[in-house]
């Protein structure tokens, strides 16, 4: 499909995670943003929005219960701030959807098809595909003759090796239902990783790389020569780090537990998993800059669900430098990646018998472009990334319309 010579460029991005919805509209060759928000803590009590349009930040308090009511604000202050998206001359709305699963893992143009696809696998990511679907069909009744793409978080993992892919688990079966590690936050660790490279200088085939997105979702990847070979995350975003309301790997006979002996049923086990683990279960908040203010003001809980969050940091930092056996790069990034400083220095406290040392003046740094954080000698250079899944949702789907 093309748009023609001497098209409008700009693509509207709308990214829509468990608890938040980032949107920019922007012209993606020169990564210009025309206007931007992000919306956090939908479905508390109070949520918040900040939009930033002609050099002015509009910030809200309020409650959005849901992603339909967050995405219909976005709006209205899109129009009440003077662009009308109807004419704003759009060559695409570019949407991240979480889930995939095997036939959906390049930008695809968004059809009947597709919704009904990824309707289909929301039961595999019930915190994202539902409200990546709101967004779809906002979009879809505001801008009608705007084509919509769909960038899948599966994506940049579509090849894992199936040493990492695979579970051990009857192997019709599997193959049959497709039961497998897809891994996500893949548009942001391609970006990261890429960026990383850029930064240092270096060649990206030629490099070993870990990446950390630790956000209210988490997930870490180990990269050599830029193919992914491992994800934290599995066949749904239940698997792997500690998160905000997700706790991450257990053992699967506790669920069995729940459902056996604490009569708990499918759906209520489902509903702890996704809304009542991790931090959210330890200690009652998933805002990491919450739980750092109760640690400060000495709350136990708080201090021992930090403390296991760590714990399964290191383990997986641990488990990828085995696996890559020299690694160049790691990178920190997304809300706590990028923000949390005593987060990254203890993750990494106790690798300097792998050459790896934290510099504590640069960790403090703060910052909205790449930054060193390790020390000179340091073997691994650590980094703080700014991650930027909608510059890469936005060439990804400009890049297919105009095919």
């Amino acid at each position: 499909m093309s748009t023609g010579e001497g098209a409008a460029a700009l693509v509207l991005v709308l990214n829509a995670g468990s608890s938040s919805l980032k949107y920019q509209l922007l012209e993606p060759d020169s990564g210009t943003v025309t206007a931007d928000g992000l919306v956090e803590r939908i479905g508390e009590q109070i949520s918040t929005i900040s939009h930033e349009q002609g050099g002015a930040e509009t910030v809200e308090e309020l409650h959005l219960p849901d992603h339909r009511a967050a995405i219909a604000k976005a709006m209205e202050l899109f129009a009440s701030k003077g662009t009308d998206l109807t004419e704003a001359g759009l060559c695409a709305v570019g949407h991240r959807v979480v889930h995939g699963g095997r036939s959906l893992y390049a930008p695809t143009l968004i059809d009947a098809h597709v919704i009904d696809e990824i309707v289909r696998l929301s039961p595999l990511a019930p915190l994202h595909n539902p409200p990546n679907l709101v967004g779809i069909e906002a979009a879809q009744a505001l801008l009608p003759d705007v084509p919509g793409v769909a960038v899948f978080d599966t994506g940049f993992f579509h090849k894992l090796p199936d040493a990492s892919a695979r579970y051990a688990i009857d192997r019709a079966l599997s193959d049959e239902y497709a039961l497998r590690r897809y891994g996500f936050h893949g548009m942001s660790h391609e970006f990261v990783s890429r960026r990383a490279a850029e930064f240092l200088g270096v060649d990206y085939a030629g490099v070993n790389q870990i990446v950390a997105h630790l956000g209210n979702g988490a997930s870490m990847s180990a990269i050599c020569g830029g193919q992914p070979v491992d994800t934290s995350m599995g066949m749904t975003p239940l698997e792997g780090l500690v998160m905000g309301t997700r706790g991450g790997d257990i053992d699967p006979g506790l669920l069995f537990h729940l459902h056996r002996v604490v009569g708990m049923s499918v759906d209520e086990i489902d509903f702890l998993l996704n809304k009542r683990s991790g931090m959210k279960g330890l200690c009652g908040e998933n805002d990491f800059r919450a739980v750092t203010a109760m640690i400060d003001a000495g709350d136990a809980d708080a201090r021992e669900a930090y403390d296991i969050y760590i714990h399964r940091l290191r383990g997986y930092f641990g488990a990828y430098l085995v696996e890559l056996g020299r690694t160049d790069i790691i990178s920190f990034t997304a809300g706590v990646g990028e923000n949390a400083a005593g987060v990254r220095a203890d993750s990494l406290a106790r690798l300097a018998g792998f050459g790896i040392e934290i510099d504590p003046d640069r960790n403090a740094v703060r910052g909205s472009q790449p930054r060193i954080i390790s020390t000179d000698g340091s073997a691994t250079t650590v980094l703080v990334v700014p991650t930027n899944e909608e510059l890469a949702i936005a060439r990804h789907a400009k890049a297919l319309v105009v095919a």
